[in-house]
């Protein structure tokens, strides 16, 4: 399905999302049209779903993130999901397999907000437990 170039192509974008097709093409020897239609390929099969920005948080004042773990009873998961997606500060937000049922990352502006947004999961109906795990550093994104 994907050969060399369309993988050496999503690298670039990957590391710079606003390159050219220009820039793409003089960086793998093939024409800005050649760039252009396996770009397009790579959106049409969903393959690439958006073009986005990493943020950094701490510029933004969030000093206090968390990867939370949240158990919920099975008959409460979907109503849990939906209180959770609603929340500004929950920044990602998926239903999982495994440790936990759901997975989150929370971002907050202290220690003490970041500890407010945890209770008031934990008092959610159905909610068993609330596992944080504060971000110490990133080393890799």
């Amino acid at each position: 399905m994907l050969d060399e170039k369309d993988r050496k192509i999503l690298e670039m974008l990957r590391e710079n999302a606003r390159a050219s097709y220009s820039e793409i093409s003089r960086a793998m020897g093939i024409s800005d049209v050649a760039v252009i239609k396996r770009i397009r390929k790579l959106e049409q099969l969903g393959i690439i779903k958006k073009y986005t920005i990493i943020i950094d948080p701490k510029k933004l004042g969030y000093n206090s993130i968390s990867i939370t773990g949240i158990d919920t009873e099975p008959e409460h998961i979907f109503s849990v999901l939906a209180f959770l997606k609603e929340r500004e500060h929950v920044k990602y937000l998926a239903l999982t397999s495994g440790d936990h049922s759901i997975m989150t990352v929370i971002w907050a502006t202290d220690g003490e907000e970041l500890a407010r947004i945890h209770d008031e999961i934990s008092r959610l109906p159905g909610v068993r437990r609330v596992c944080p795990a504060i971000i110490l550093d990133v080393i890799k994104e």
